[in-house]
């Protein structure tokens, strides 16, 4: 096993205390939005095995069987197939949705057919694969998520009293239901830019004298006249309590508000945003991608496996799989082994692991984690977990 030196993400809507406070630090004033743990590229975590830190990509390139495990390898390539994090959100993230595998190689091949260079801004496809998302709530946290019922989401934009929201009501009201969802939401994205802005602005004065609209108005406040103001009004508010958990599956609108969370994804970069961003808004790509039908958020609670001891959130897919261990001091350590890679990381309290299925001796093949650190243990091999704290574990459903 190796100890994992990560990369924070300081996305301009991060909190600037909730990672610091996690890892025992003193904040630097500035957003701290993402801790990332993992392989992926574009902030790999590094791992020393003598020879000083390399990034943990490089490792698992020089021999991936024996790192991410055959079967992994067999079924995802010799990459880990999954990004592990730790994501602080003081403000909302943009509105956006994500491809299922078919539809994600369709997109991929279209652009590279175009020459649409990766790295352009109208880029939507980085890779040819999906990215389905697990979020864990360690504090209370906000979000949205799937489409409002077509009436309950009239309801809402009818009763801020602003004209120029009762098109969209009354389509709401009269279209069936993924007809009107899709009209509304294509109406508001390709309307003239200043009107919208003018809408926007009155539907956020009105949602500011309202608490009802508290989370609409605390929206409108990050992104004045962004027509995502509006669209957010479409989705369902969703609070999380910690230790419970939201799927974001292929073709579900979803946005994080606020709160601190453990999130786990399919190691792909693959976006299509909606509003609350001044990022490319591709909307006839979005429209291809959505699916326009009401959702009630199916909010997770981790299930114990019939050994006990670990939770697992139940998800569909097979690129990741993240469980959480509640220990206590006395306890029998809990041995861990699988036949693919995983990270584990300590979220609360304090927490010990120890190498082989027996532990070393005082010491000896011994880490001991804080909360926010985290290590990594090869396919194959054996750990025990013991301690007094609350450990979160990810590996590959194979």
């Amino acid at each position: 096993m190796d100890r994992l030196e990560n990369t924070v993400r300081p996305y301009a809507w991060g909190s600037t205390t909730a990672i610091p406070e996690l890892l025992g630090e003193n904040p630097t004033g500035r957003p701290q939005a993402e801790l990332w743990m993992g392989a992926h590229p574009g902030a790999p975590s590094r791992i020393d095995r003598g020879t000083g830190p390399l990034p943990l990509s490089e490792v698992i390139a020089t021999d991936p069987e024996r790192e991410l495990g055959v079967a992994a390898v067999r079924t995802y390539g010799p990459r880990l197939p999954f990004l592990l994090k730790l994501l602080a959100a003081a403000a909302p993230l943009s509105l956006q949705v994500h491809p299922d595998n078919t539809q994600a190689a369709q997109g991929y091949a279209d652009e590279e057919a175009r020459g649409i260079p990766l790295d352009a801004p109208e880029r939507n496809y980085k890779d040819d694969s999906h990215k389905p998302e697990l979020i864990c709530a360690l504090t209370p946290f906000e979000g949205l998520c799937g489409f409002r019922h077509p009436l309950e989401a009239a309801a809402l934009l009818e009763g801020l009293g602003v004209n120029g929201l009762k098109p969209y009501a009354d389509i709401l009201r009269a279209r069936p239901e993924s007809e009107a969802l899709r009209e509304v939401l294509t109406a508001l994205l390709t309307a003239d830019q200043d009107a919208m802005a003018a809408t926007v602005a009155e539907a956020a004065e009105a949602a500011s004298e309202r608490p009802e609209y508290a989370v609409h108005a605390e929206i409108a406040h990050h992104y004045p006249g962004d027509p995502g103001v509006l669209a957010a009004m479409l989705l369902n508010h969703v609070v999380l309590r910690p230790g419970e958990a939201l799927f974001l599956a292929a073709g579900v609108p979803h946005a994080y508000l606020s709160g601190l969370g453990v999130e786990i994804m399919a190691n792909s970069d693959n976006v299509l945003r909606c509003g609350l961003t001044p990022k490319h808004v591709d909307v006839p790509e979005l429209l291809r991608i959505v699916r326009f039908e009401p959702t009630e958020p199916g909010i997770l609670r981790p299930e114990a496996d019939d050994a006990g001891g670990e939770e697992v959130y139940e998800t569909p897919v097979g690129e990741f799989r993240l469980s959480r261990f509640v220990l206590v001091p006395g306890a029998r350590p809990h041995p861990l082994r699988s036949t693919a890679a995983q990270i584990l990381l300590c979220t609360a309290g304090a927490v010990v692991v120890r190498a082989g299925e027996d532990g070393g001796e005082d010491g000896a093949g011994e880490l001991s984690l804080a909360p926010g650190r985290s290590v990594f243990v090869p396919a194959g091999e054996a750990v025990q977990i013991s301690g007094d704290g609350t450990l979160f574990r990810a590996t590959v459903a194979v």
